[in-house]
């Protein structure tokens, strides 16, 4: 016997146009979700059967429905109330106001989809029009007028990720300042005011991943006065990326060569930060291994 928790998650975002479905569908797909944009609701069955084939690989799956799809909402409800029998389907509803609207549509500089030879406010009273029954029947609507799209994209991250998503994760890269700066970081740490253990002949063929070498470098002079502040002050910079909805960083810690200070210390600044709440820690060497 299939069970309510059994069934394929189906998450069907609509709404106005402007109201910021593209922003919702790029928050979902971020936090995990197989978002599928511009999709008839008549295609939403077999949307479902084809991804349940893919068992737990997608668990989760979003559809971005809209006016583009014209006449096909004519079935829209019905079609809604079929799904809820094999699949837990949600229906999102995003509005603003019609101010709020014609002013989203003049910054792109784009008409609305049904203003036709009217005006943009024309086709926002035209799909209102159109789309009452649908919101009527949604599980959840969502005034978007005073979200900006990073409130927006925190709105649908707290409502929807599941317990154990990172609020941002975060990279710590180690590098050496010889082969170049890194091109695609948040933040750059130097830690070559450390001695560098190449010049220590029984710690030169070793790296900073060998305990040998993490002992010397912790061992040094503001050593562990850097990693304690430096961690101190990522904790309220990593609480507002996730505030602000960025959710990947990317921390470079360089010394001379990559080799030695550098990943010994951008691991120990992973230790430090990896019980941040929603914080998740992966740590990159790249330069580790290059002569």
């Amino acid at each position: 016997m299939t069970t309510e928790n059994d069934k394929q998650e189906m998450l069907i975002v609509t709404g106005m146009s402007g109201a910021g479905r593209s922003t919702v569908a790029n928050a979902l797909e971020d936090l995990g979700w197989y978002v599928v944009d511009n999709l008839p609701p008549q295609m939403l069955r077999p949307l479902v059967e084809l991804v349940s084939r893919a068992g737990t690989s997608l668990p989760k799956i979003a559809a971005v429905v809209d006016i583009r799809g014209r006449g096909f909402f004519t079935d829209f409800q019905e079609i809604v109330q079929s799904l809820r029998k094999s699949a837990r389907v949600r229906v999102i509803f995003l509005e603003a106001r019609d101010d709020v609207l014609v002013r989203r549509f003049e910054s792109v500089r784009r008409p609305h989809p049904l203003q036709g030879d009217g005006t943009i406010l024309d086709g926002i009273s035209a799909e209102r029009s159109k789309l009452s029954a649908v919101r009527e029947s949604c599980d959840l609507v969502i005034d978007t007028s005073d979200l900006n799209i990073h409130q927006l994209a925190t709105t649908i991250t707290d409502r929807f990720a599941a317990a154990d998503t990172a609020g941002v994760n975060v990279t710590l890269m180690s590098f050496g300042f010889k082969y170049g700066l890194p091109t695609d970081v948040d933040m750059v740490a130097d830690v070559r005011f450390l001695p560098n253990p190449f010049w220590i002949p029984e710690l030169r063929a070793h790296t900073g991943q060998d305990s040998e070498v993490r002992d010397f470098v912790l061992a040094q002079t503001g050593a562990v006065e850097f990693l304690d502040n430096y961690a101190a002050a990522l904790g309220p910079v990593l609480a507002g990326y996730q505030r602000e909805n960025k959710r990947h960083v990317t921390i470079a810690v360089g010394c001379t060569g990559g080799k030695h200070r550098s990943v010994a210390m951008s691991a120990e600044i992973a230790r430090r930060i990896k019980d941040f709440p929603g914080v998740a820690v992966s740590l990159k060497n790249r330069d580790l291994g290059r002569e």
